[in-house]
């Protein structure tokens, strides 16, 4: 339910679980940190997150998610797995983005997104925590009191207002999205890692 294809430096990773909206177990979480983390000590230079169909991802498999999946730490190492990528990380973000999906989305350098897709984190809804690191790196991006409303008041980001927050950088046409995301990539793409890890540093 992971595919991984590399081509000159570009991983692209993509949750193909369309008939679940693609929804996350365990394992695809485990899967994709190990993704990320081979990622950063095999000479990527750019890697990008997509879904397959029109849904990014709704978040965690729900009868995984009552079943402990909710408080994994698997959330977390992959989260943190990506934050960490001596590389470019684009999210292409294909359709809705919602729940737990979100962390490895906010953990990305880049996101570009379609018109249609909307964001939230039903997490008070729910009755879960967010992940630890999510609340902060949300924060960073379109700060606390948007966050909250996010995560405290449910509230449905439509990608327009997302862009305006901060939360999202572009709004592509669906058939131009990973020709930009290709695009944003071809300059990481086209230098040594060392030299890509040189300027994320500096950043």
């Amino acid at each position: 339910m992971i595919r991984l294809d590399q081509t000159d430096g570009l991983w692209t990773v993509t949750i193909d679980r369309p008939e679940k909206a693609n929804s996350l177990t365990r394992g695809m979480l485990a899967e994709i940190a190990d993704i990320a983390e081979r990622a950063a000590t095999e000479g990527a230079r750019a890697i990008v997150l997509r879904g397959e169909g029109k849904v990014f991802s709704a978040g965690a498999d729900l009868d995984e998610a009552r079943a402990g999946l909710a408080t994994d730490p698997v959330w977390e190492r992959l989260s943190s797995a990506i934050a960490t990528l001596p590389c470019l990380s684009i999210a292409a973000l294909n359709g809705t983005l919602a729940g737990g999906a979100m962390g490895m989305v906010l953990a990305c350098d880049l996101r570009i997104s379609v018109a249609s897709a909307k964001f939230f984190y039903p997490v008070m809804k729910l009755g879960f925590l967010p992940q630890p690191s999510d609340p902060k790196r949300m924060a960073a991006l379109i700060g606390p009191a948007r966050a909250k409303m996010i995560l405290m008041a449910g509230q449905k980001i439509e990608a327009e207002e997302a862009l305006a927050w901060g939360l999202i950088d572009r709004i592509v046409a669906p058939e131009a999205l990973m020709d930009t995301v290709t695009t944003l990539a071809a300059d990481a793409c086209g230098a040594t890692a060392a030299h890509v890890a040189g300027i994320k540093n500096l950043i």
